[in-house]
């Protein structure tokens, strides 16, 4: 079944599958993730006293206090935890430290940080509504995320989306985003062609790696509190999830 999606000015025909994006974009995660961020580089900062400003910096934060916050297209906004742990072991080389010590005690810190941070996660409002509303539709649906797959599985697991979700393809296996080859496998496995598949996502590399893969159309999701900095490629930008089943038609 194809179907046709209005959203604001634009309608996009014959649509037979979405792609998400995951944290930012179906997962409410930024508070989260600010805290791993903070105890990532707390670890390190134990290690190599004075380091934590620059890693701040690098990891993308706004703030620090009264309460730790993220840039919306940070490092660890838009990054795999592969391209963080490269961009924190460079500073720590900067001190003096060999590449492979750099890499092992960064390395370390995450996996400390990892086990010592409660894992949060909420869906965005009306998130499962969409998703079910776009399956009762026809509409095959996949996540490829910057997260590694394992973690993908788990949200997905938590929030008993498997019904809707059918494919996951996370950070973790050699490519990451934008590589459109990732959004190409998980149209493949989804039995679609890009041309008829949407990516909606919150980041540069959402909008990027769908234009690369040939998407039918690249919708870019922002918050309230957010002007859409670097979505400008996106064919449209929504403000919810919502937006995607306000203008559904078979």
């Amino acid at each position: 079944m194809v179907i046709n999606i209005s959203i604001g000015d634009r309608v996009f025909r014959d649509i037979e599958g979405i792609i998400f994006d995951k944290d930012g974009t179906l997962e409410d995660s930024g508070g989260y993730w600010a805290e791993i961020g903070v105890k990532r580089v707390q670890l390190i900062e134990e290690r190599i006293p004075g380091i934590s400003p620059h890693l701040f910096k690098v990891f993308g934060f706004s703030q620090i206090k009264p309460n730790p916050l993220l840039e919306r297209f940070g490092l660890m906004a838009e990054g795999s935890c592969l391209e963080n742990e490269i961009a924190a072991a460079a500073y720590i080389a900067e001190t003096g430290r060999g590449w492979s010590e750099s890499r092992a005690i960064v390395r370390q810190a995450f996996l400390d940080a990892d086990q010592s941070v409660k894992k949060t996660s909420r869906l965005f409002p009306d998130c499962l509504r969409v998703l079910k509303t776009c399956v009762d539709s026809g509409l095959r649906l996949g996540i490829v995320s910057a997260d590694t797959t394992p973690n993908i599985g788990e949200f997905i697991n938590t929030h008993e989306l498997s019904p809707y979700i059918k494919v996951a393809i996370g950070s973790d296996r050699g490519k990451i985003k934008p590589d459109q080859a990732l959004f190409e496998e998980a149209c493949q496995i989804l039995g679609v062609r890009p041309g008829r598949v949407l990516m909606v996502g919150d980041s540069e590399t959402d909008i990027e790696m769908g234009k690369k893969a040939g998407a039918a159309g690249v919708i870019g999701i922002v918050g309230s509190d957010s002007p859409g900095r670097n979505l400008e490629g996106a064919d449209i930008i929504i403000r919810g999830l919502q937006e995607i089943i306000q203008n559904l038609h078979t």
